[in-house]
């Protein structure tokens, strides 16, 4: 199943969200990102003076995972410099849930986590 297709990412759009960082324990990964949010979010607010859209920081997680391949460390990835100066770590091109499994790929890598649980939370 891809990410449009959960309910969780209902009027988010995870191309058009930027990656802010990511970090991994022994049985949990959680990416923090500024999610990109549309009219169709429990979530979204008119957009600032200047944005796209409605952005807001939000964070996906996997908690109770069995194993992650593919992950690589913060220090690893160059970050990309936005025209305000500001730094992401680009978006996330694919999450997909297949097989008991979820892949998950961008700038971090391509990241196979199996088993665990997902959850997407937006901060308010």
């Amino acid at each position: 199943m891809n990410w449009t297709d959960m309910d969780e990412f209902n009027g988010v759009d995870l191309n058009d969200s930027f990656i802010l960082s990511w970090y991994q324990d022994r049985d949990s990964l959680v990416i923090e990102i500024e999610a990109s949010l549309w009219p169709e979010s429990k979530y979204y607010s008119k957009p600032l003076e200047g944005e796209y859209t409605c952005y807001k920081k939000a964070l996906v997680s996997f908690r109770n995972i069995q194993s992650i391949y593919g992950l690589k460390t913060l220090n690893e990835v160059k970050p990309i410099i936005e025209p305000d100066g500001s730094e992401d770590y680009g978006n996330i091109d694919t999450l997909e849930k297949e097989n008991g499994q979820f892949l998950v790929s961008g700038e971090f890598g391509n990241v196979t986590i199996k088993g665990g649980e997902f959850e997407f939370s937006v901060r308010t």
